[in-house]
């Protein structure tokens, strides 16, 4: 395993040390309560910014921002003037997006070779939003009704929304919260991760930069517990879009019972990647281990249960060891990285406590297994790209969601024993299917329990369509159309356009 060498420290224009206010009804103000927060570059250890910490009382004033707006002159603003509005977001942050990219690896640590390669999704997201701001419509229902009764359906903004966000991409998770809820003619509150609030941070600078009118959009950054609960929980919210792992979603799901807000989950997953004796080795090795070890694994849809035909296990198992040893491993900001490190410490910490209990349970591990911590790691939190061989399905490594650079490699016999075990988990986000065989790469994607499968190839996400998860994976979509239905209410309209006064009450 190859380690990047230190690099010169460049302090990024806005990760320079100073204090972040949120952004409350287009005004940048401090925490009701005067709290802070440091937010820390997790491959130095070294502290990028001071951040305004927000709880219930701000939480309070964004969601009466929001509902002013709401109600007041956003409810004004026409479907072709909120697709401006995002078109021009679109191409300021394309104009900044060497900045923001910079500025999610610094913060969360993903290597730049990751965030610069997210900008055609980024990009397509805003702009395929701002298309379909214009494209929202209900429908004329020909009903059965005596007399003449003329039936329709309007689309309406579901109101002010809560979103709550990850770490693991800033700025991909902010823009598909934000672009879905401008685009229906919602307002929003984001609250982003407080492992990774600064690119938030910028690009609500940047809402403003494009027009976007004050109360639209507000970033209140702070701590799930306090601010995040107290978003999920509030009377004024009437949706919560939230992204995270399942425990949360659960006290989401709870939390929204009082007025029964909507609510909308992309959970956790441990999803399940098939290599069928009939596979392209030479692509699938690659393909299945970045699937996992991309982002350092930090990924809600990583292929982390790597289930290969017995015939072809030793193998498979072999080479996508020997390709986890050759990753280079180090600062984000070093173009030649390919895996960078966790978020946080604490993030290290899980990690390493699933490595401790893979070798416990009996699995072995052919390739890393532990930190890393020399000469220019030594400050940050890096774990190695691990790889578990003689491991059971009913291990706690193939049945936890890990949210590190671990993969368990499980052999199968034969289609019904790949469906059988890919089935049996908790969660259903994702899986893939790697053959050469076009019947079989449909007959399993059908049996599979996952809300998005790829074949051949691993984690790619169109702003055209739909994701979301089965089981404990979520409810609800991000992305496509079925994004935008998570925003809209339905509204029916019947209309008596005949002579006749209908009697329905006495007939």
């Amino acid at each position: 395993m190859a380690v990047t060498q230190a690099i010169p420290i460049t302090r990024h224009p806005y990760a320079d040390g100073s204090y972040k206010k949120m952004l409350i009804d287009g005004q940048w103000v401090d925490a009701a309560s005067g709290k802070k927060f440091e937010t820390l570059n997790p491959a130095t250890g070294e502290v990028l910014a001071t951040v305004a910490e927000g709880d219930a009382e701000d939480i309070n004033r964004a969601v009466a921002a929001a509902r002013r707006a709401f109600e007041g002159p956003w409810s004004k603003v026409k479907p072709f003037e909120r697709q401006s509005l995002l078109l021009k977001l679109a191409d300021l942050v394309e104009k900044n997006f060497e900045e923001l990219s910079q500025l999610d690896t610094l913060d969360m640590g993903a290597p730049i070779s990751r965030t610069r390669g997210n900008k055609l999704r980024v990009l397509g997201m805003l702009r395929y939003y701002a298309g379909q701001a214009t494209a929202l419509h209900g429908e004329t229902i020909e009903n059965s009704l005596p007399g003449e009764i003329f039936s329709y359906t309007l689309k309406e903004p579901v109101g002010v929304v809560g979103a709550i966000i990850p770490w693991n991409g800033p700025l991909g998770a902010s823009v598909w919260k934000i672009g879905p809820a401008i685009a229906t003619g919602c307002t929003v509150i984001l609250k982003p991760a407080e492992e990774a609030p600064l690119t938030s941070l910028r690009l609500a600078e940047l809402c403003m930069e494009a027009g976007i009118p004050p109360g639209v959009v507000n970033v209140v950054p702070g701590y799930g517990e306090t601010a995040g609960a107290a978003l999920a929980s509030h009377p004024g919210v009437d949706k919560v879009a939230f992204t995270g792992s399942h425990v949360t979603g659960q006290s989401i799901v709870r939390a929204s019972a009082g007025n029964l807000k909507r609510v909308s989950l992309e959970l956790g997953g441990k999803s399940p990647d098939i290599v069928f004796a009939d596979a392209d080795l030479d692509a699938a090795v690659p393909g299945a281990a970045m699937a996992v070890f991309a982002n350092s694994g930090q990924i809600c849809s990583a292929g982390t249960r790597l289930f290969v035909e017995s015939e072809i296990y030793d193998e498979f198992v072999g080479r996508v060891a020997e390709f986890g040893k050759k990753l280079q491993v180090g600062n984000g900001l070093d173009p030649n990285t390919q895996i960078g490190p966790l978020v946080s410490a604490q993030q290290m910490e899980r990690v390493s406590g699933y490595l401790d209990i893979g070798q416990k349970e009996g699995a072995k591990a052919l390739a890393g297994g532990g930190r890393l911590t020399e000469g220019a790691l030594s400050k940050g939190y890096f774990v190695q790209p691990t790889v578990f061989a003689n491991v059971q399905d009913n291990m706690r490594i193939a049945q936890e969601e890990i949210f590190g650079p671990v993969v368990v490699i499980v052999p199968f016999d034969g289609e019904d024993e790949a469906v059988r075990i890919a089935n049996d988990v908790r969660y259903g986000l994702a899986a893939g299917i790697w053959t050469s065989d076009v019947g079989r790469a449909h007959r399993v994607a059908h049996r599979l329990e996952a809300g998005s499968i790829w074949v051949n190839q691993y984690g790619v996400y169109p702003s055209e369509a739909p994701f979301g998860g089965y089981k404990e994976s979520g409810t609800g979509y991000d992305l496509g159309l079925e994004s935008l239905s998570e925003y809209l209410e339905t509204k029916n309209i019947h209309l008596n356009i005949g002579t006749d006064t209908l009697d329905w009450y006495g007939s």
